[in-house]
C-alpha cells in the first residue's frame, strides 16, 4: 500500500449563511483547496468523495455531488467524468468520506482524490431539525425510547426531549449526568472545556462565534438540557471544507512548496456502535485503537487533537476514551488546563463544534483542516508548540449511548 498525503486543506467560515447556495459553499471549499495546494485546477483529481447530509430536505438526494460540483464541471475547473461517490455517515460524513478518499490513493486506484464537505442547516423554521431525527432508528424508534426512559431513570434525568433542541442534547445530558455521579465530575468543569473552546474559537477566524467567555459566563447562560447550559451546545450553520490527498509517487512531482508543507496520514479508523450500558468504554475508544495500531503509536505521542464536541462533555470524555487521561479524571484534566493552551495536549484549537461551528456534512473535514494547518505551523495565536502528531476523533449519528460511527485519524508532519 502505498502512502497518501494531504496536499492541500480549506475550510469557509462556518456560519448562519441564507444567501449562499450549497453550490456556492462547494465553489467556496474547491476553489480553496486548489489555491492551497497551489493548483490552478483539479485536471489531475481522479476520484471525488463528497459530503452532505441534509440536502434531501431540499428535494435533492442520490446525486448531491454530482450537482455541486457540476457548475465546476462546465466552467473547466474540475475535470469530466470522474467519478463522485456521495456520502451520508451522519456527523462522520466528511470523516467517512476522507478515510475514503485516502483508501483510494493507498491502494494505488487514484494518484489525487478530492474530499468536500458541504451543509446548510440554518433554516428559520427549525426544519433542520428533521435531519438530526436521521441520526436514530426510525424503523424501530420504541427501542432507543425505552432504552433512554430506562437509562434517565437510573442516573435521575427523566428523558423527555424538547422541540427546542436535538434529543442528542439529552443523551449527552444523561451521559454527563452518570459520568457526575460515578466520578465526581462537575458542572464546573464542563463549563471550563466550554470555555476552553470558546477562547479558542475567538482566535479563528472562520469560526461561527467568535467570542471569548468565562467559565461562570459558559455557566450563567440559558438552561438546555442539565447539566448542559447554551453556550456548552454546538449551533446551527452552514459551511464547507476540503482535502486534497495524494500519494507519495504524484507528491514527488510537485514543487518543493507543495511538498514541504505536505501532512502524511497516519491512520484513518472507524468503528461501529451498539446499544451498551453506561460504564461500557464508548466507541471512539475503538476507533482509536485500530488508529494507535495502525499508525504504530500511543496516546502520549499526540500534540494537538480536534474531538467530536457537540456539547462540551464531550471534551471531557474524549479525553479519556482516546487515552490522553485516566477513565474517570476528564473533568479535573481539562480543569486544570491540560487542555488549553501550554497544556499537555490542546484539544479543539479551533473553537470545536460549539465554538467554529457544525454543519454535519463538513465537521470531519474542518477537523482535519484545522489539524493541517497545526502542523504547518500556520495556526497563528492558536498555534500548539511543536505539533508534529495530532488526532481528530469524529463521531455520527446515535446508537444507545454510542455513536452509530466513529473515525479516528492520525496525521504527521514529516521530517519533523
Amino acid at each position: 500500500m502505498t502512502e497518501a498525503y494531504i496536499i492541500g486543506a480549506h475550510s469557509t467560515k462556518f456560519a448562519k449563511r441564507p444567501n449562499d447556495s450549497l453550490k456556492a459553499l462547494t465553489r467556496e471549499a474547491y476553489l480553496g483547496v486548489l489555491a492551497d495546494a497551489g493548483m490552478a485546477d483539479g485536471r489531475d483529481i481522479e476520484s471525488a468523495w463528497f459530503g452532505n447530509c441534509a440536502l434531501h430536505l431540499h428535494n435533492q438526494s442520490s446525486i448531491r455531488g454530482q450537482v455541486c460540483l457540476s457548475p465546476l464541471v462546465q466552467e473547466g475547473l474540475f475535470p469530466e467524468r470522474v467519478p463522485v461517490a456521495n456520502v451520508d455517515n451522519a456527523c462522520a460524513t466528511a470523516s467517512t468520506a476522507a478515510a475514503g478518499a485516502s483508501k483510494d490513493v493507498r491502494s494505488g486506484d487514484a494518484h489525487l482524490s478530492l474530499v468536500i464537505g458541504a451543509e446548510k442547516l440554518f433554516d428559520a423554521s427549525n426544519r433542520s431539525f428533521a435531519l438530526f431525527e436521521g441520526g436514530y432508528d426510525q424503523l424501530d424508534p420504541q427501542q432507543w425510547k425505552d432504552y433512554y426512559r430506562a437509562a434517565g431513570e437510573s442516573v435521575g434525568i427523566p428523558f423527555a426531549p424538547q422541540a427546542a433542541h436535538a434529543v442528542t442534547m439529552d443523551t449527552y445530558a444523561m451521559q454527563a449526568a452518570w459520568h457526575m455521579q460515578r466520578y465526581g465530575t462537575t458542572q464546573r468543569q464542563i463549563a471550563a472545556a466550554a470555555a476552553q473552546c470558546h477562547n479558542y474559537g475567538a482566535r479563528n477566524e472562520l469560526a461561527q462565534y467568535r467570542f471569548e467567555m468565562s467559565v461562570d459566563q459558559v455557566l450563567e447562560d440559558r438552561p438546555v438540557s442539565y447539566p448542559f447550559t447554551r453556550a456548552m451546545c454546538a449551533p446551527i450553520g452552514d459551511g464547507a471544507a476540503a482535502l486534497l490527498i495524494c500519494s507519495g509517487e504524484y507528491l514527488s512531482g510537485l514543487a518543493p512548496a507543495v511538498r514541504d508543507r505536505a501532512i502524511r496520514i497516519l491512520a484513518m479508523e472507524a468503528a461501529g456502535g451498539k446499544y451498551r450500558r453506561l460504564d461500557e468504554p464508548g466507541l471512539s475508544r475503538v476507533a482509536a485503537a485500530k488508529a494507535y495500531e495502525r499508525a504504530g503509536l500511543t496516546a502520549a505521542d499526540i500534540d494537538v487533537a480536534e474531538v467530536h464536541d457537540a456539547s462540551a462533555f464531550s471534551v471531557i470524555y474524549q479525553a479519556e476514551m482516546l487515552g490522553f487521561c485516566a477513565e474517570g479524571n476528564g473533568g479535573r484534566f481539562v480543569e486544570s488546563g491540560e487542555t488549553g493552551p501550554g497544556g499537555r495536549i490542546p484539544i479543539n484549537t479551533s473553537g470545536g463544534l460549539i465554538s467554529k461551528g457544525h454543519p454535519v456534512g463538513a465537521t470531519g473535514a474542518s477537523m482535519m483542516f484545522e489539524l493541517v494547518r497545526q502542523l504547518r505551523g500556520e495556526a497563528g495565536d492558536r498555534q500548539a508548540p511543536r505539533a508534529r502528531l495530532a488526532l481528530a476523533e469524529n463521531g455520527g449519528g446515535v446508537m444507545g449511548f454510542d455513536e452509530a460511527v466513529a473515525v479516528v485519524s492520525i496525521l504527521e508532519r514529516p521530517g519533523a
